[in-house]
């Protein structure tokens, strides 16, 4: 059987270290290994928010491949690239949508109203799309009108679970996430500074995506006194993130919003247990066993949370046997390339 070959556009630097570019490369890989020919075109980085020069290059390179390929389209650029310009493409179009880009935390309300209204109709024209969890799948038939049998659902690979355990002392309290409003490491900080009776010490891992977040973060953390409590890692390679993952106490991160949230499921294979929020698709991702789940922005709750796992051994057990075998369980990431293997062969 001739496997049909495809091209894989991708906005900026493949390697950026934010989930939904290690799913992306990851699925690109996984596709190579089984033999099928897969092209990585680079885009424009920037996306969703490009200038016209950007735009234009996009389109052209989009027109550009032949209509014998499947073109897999990741969804920072699908949700918003230029509709006329899509409808130009020859090639059959697989949309990779991580999350709707309308659901992304702080945008002005005619700025969501755009990219609702763009990625509606880009949607239609899409022969298969991607997802990476039943709650996206569910958003993109609920709101924007996409079918449900054009949809598969590609949950994220993971590695075999890490048993290594280099606890750090005091605890240390885990976050990893880039620096943006979606990510809620506000409400962290904010639980933090009711729980300085307690002993720990907290880092958060994550590029500065928004500056003006960071630097607010960062004057947050000042103001509640959490110097030499709390450190901002920054970005950080596979192996500095595992040695944090093996060091760490518990995993807290309260993001407002996730199309699925690898890193919780990252934290599972570690059998960290977990205080999150029930934001998007974070419940099917994070067991109930394994975690403790609290409203989106409520910052009592999630303090109370923390507390608990620090101060309660036995709950703080139950828990990491819990998270360690729900991350068992995880898929491989020749899983994940196997749905979209499907959705390309049905494009």
């Amino acid at each position: 059987m001739t496997l049909r070959p495809a091209v894989f556009a991708i906005p900026g630097d493949i390697d950026t270290k934010t989930g939904g570019y290690i799913y992306e490369k990851q699925v690109l890989l996984a596709l190579r290994a089984a033999g099928r020919e897969v092209r990585h075109l680079q885009l424009p980085r920037g996306f969703p928010q490009v200038d016209a020069a950007a735009m234009a290059e996009t389109v052209a390179a989009l027109t550009a491949i032949p209509e014998d390929r499947v073109l897999i389209l990741d969804g920072l650029v699908y949700g918003a690239i230029d509709t006329a310009g899509l409808a130009r493409v020859r090639a059959p179009i697989v949309a990779m949508i991580h999350h709707p880009l309308a659901l992304e935390t702080g945008l002005a309300e005619a700025e969501a109203r755009h990219l609702f209204v763009t990625e509606r109709d880009n949607l239609r024209l899409a022969a298969q799309v991607v997802v990476p969890s039943p709650h996206t799948a569910g958003v993109l038939v609920d709101r924007y009108d996409v079918p449900a049998a054009k949809i598969r659902i590609a949950l994220p690979g993971f590695p075999a679970p890490d048993p290594v355990k280099t606890p750090a002392d005091p605890p240390l309290i885990l976050s990893v996430g880039s620096l943006v409003p979606r990510k809620g490491h506000d409400v962290l900080i904010a639980a933090l500074a009711s729980l300085t009776d307690l002993p720990w010490q907290a880092r958060i891992a994550g590029a500065r995506l928004d500056e003006a977040t960071a630097t607010a973060l960062q004057a947050q953390a000042a103001e509640a006194g959490l110097e030499g409590r709390l450190t901002f890692l920054g970005p950080l390679d596979e192996a500095a993130l595992t040695a944090q993952f093996r060091s760490a106490h518990l995993f807290a991160l309260a993001s407002r919003y996730e199309g699925y949230g690898m890193v919780f499921a990252e934290a599972l294979t570690h059998g960290l247990p977990i205080v999150c929020c029930r934001g998007g698709a974070i419940p099917d991702t994070v067991p109930e066993a394994a975690g403790l789940l609290v409203a989106v922005d409520d910052v009592p709750a999630f303090a109370a949370a923390l507390r608990s796992l620090l101060t309660d051994p036995a709950l703080h057990a139950a828990k990491a046997a819990a998270a360690a075998r729900a991350g068992a369980a995880l898929p491989r990431w020749a899983d994940t390339a196997a749905v979209m293997a499907a959705a390309v062969e049905a494009a």
